[in-house]
Order: C-alpha cells, then structure tokens, then sequence
C-alpha cells in the first residue's frame, strides 16, 4: 500500500495541556481509517494537523512525499480547496446557495467558471441519490440529503485524501448508517483516501482500521505510545 498522508513525532500544547505528545501516522492510498478517542484525547487536534489546517509545533506531515507543515498559510489553503476535501457534522453548507452551487463552491475558488464547475457538480447527485435536488437549498434538505451534498462537495475536486469529522453526529442511526456507507464506497471508488473522527464504534466499523488517541498519544497494543 503507498503511503499518502504521514505524520511523524506531531506535538501540539495549548497553554499548559498537551493535545499531542509525539503521534506517528500513516494513512495509505485509498484507505479508511477512524481516530477514536474520548472528547479532549487530541483526535481533533490530530485531524486538523494532518490537514493542514494548524500546524503542530513540533513533527511534520506530509502527503505524497511533500512536507505540508512546512508551507505558508496561502499554500496551505489551496492545498486544503484541491486536495483535500472535508465533511463536518452539520454539513456546513451555504444555505442562500442551491445544492448544485453548494457543491460546485471549491471549484469555483480555484478559479474554474461557473458554468464548466456547476456541470461538473451534478455529475455527483445521481450517484448519491440526489437526482432532482440540484436546486434545492439546504433549507429544502433532510439531514441526510444534506450530508450527502456535503460528500460530493468534499469530492468534487477529487482529493486525494478526505477528512470527515463526526459525519453522522446530528444524523439518527439509520440515516448516519447510509452516510458513512456512501461516505466509504465514494471515496473508495474516486480512489481518495479517509480520515474519520469519531467517538462511534458503529462509525469506525465501516473504516479499514481503527486508531485510538488517549491523552495525545496513539494507543497501541500493549500499552500506550506515539
């Protein structure tokens, strides 16, 4: 398996508390892993480093060989727009905007026009089941319609890794299930890789591999260490 994204030695403080401790991390090509962890372990803090979104104070990342850590902010965001894609707990789509343009957004702020970036946006509705909801705003959504806009926004750009935080957190059991199965068969098929926080075990089922953050360590077995 190629290795995509890799964390190495990450450190993190907040004031006096360590959110992380030294983790080590490989997520490979096309692979879903959960992070795990009770609230305050550091598995956010984790996910955020890993996406370039904060920079750890200590370690680095690096997705296919390329140190991102490293990178000025600016770089750092246009990397997050084209390679990454993101999927949150409530979505976090524009409500003035349809679902077709809600989608087509990341595109749009890379600079491809309208029209060519909402054509290619509905080219995800019909295979996550949104045929006819291109114009819908999220107002007119369920919340699972929504999340599954949300699934095609993160992938619209084809990234080549997707991070999802707590996907299903304000979806009941069913619809959180139909989520995560879309959410892992669509990433899987674009070939992007996933990263899913999670305090779910039924979540991090659907996942390849599971890891565990305890107190911004890694816990592994026997034990825990970074």
């Amino acid at each position: 398996m190629n290795d995509v994204l890799v964390g190495r030695a990450l450190t993190k403080r907040f004031g006096q508390t360590v959110a992380l401790g030294g983790v080590d991390i490989t997520i490979g090509a096309a692979e879903a892993v959960a992070i795990m962890g009770p609230s305050g372990s550091g598995k956010s803090t984790l996910l955020h480093c890993l996406a370039g979104i904060m920079k750890p104070d200590g370690g680095e990342v690096s997705l296919l060989g390329r140190r991102i850590d490293t990178m000025r902010e600016r770089e750092r965001s246009a990397l997050r727009r084209t390679r990454f894609g993101f999927v949150f707990q409530f979505g976090q789509l524009l409500p003035e905007l349809p679902a077709e343009e809600n989608v087509a957004l990341p595109l749009m702020l890379g600079g491809v026009p309208r029209t060519q970036a909402v054509r290619q946006a509905r080219e995800w509705f019909a295979p996550l089941g949104l045929h006819t909801m291109e114009t819908r705003r999220p107002g007119e959504l369920s919340g699972g319609q929504a999340q599954r806009v949300a699934i095609a926004r993160a992938l619209v750009s084809r990234p080549a890794v997707v991070f999802a935080d707590e996907p299903t957190g304000a979806l009941d059991q069913r619809t959180g299930h139909d989520t995560m199965r879309l959410l892992v068969e669509a990433t899987r098929h674009n070939g992007a890789s996933l990263i899913v926080v999670t305090h779910d075990q039924n979540v991090a089922s659907w996942c390849d591999r599971t890891v565990e953050v305890r107190d911004g360590l890694l816990l592994v077995p026997g034990g825990v260490g970074a």
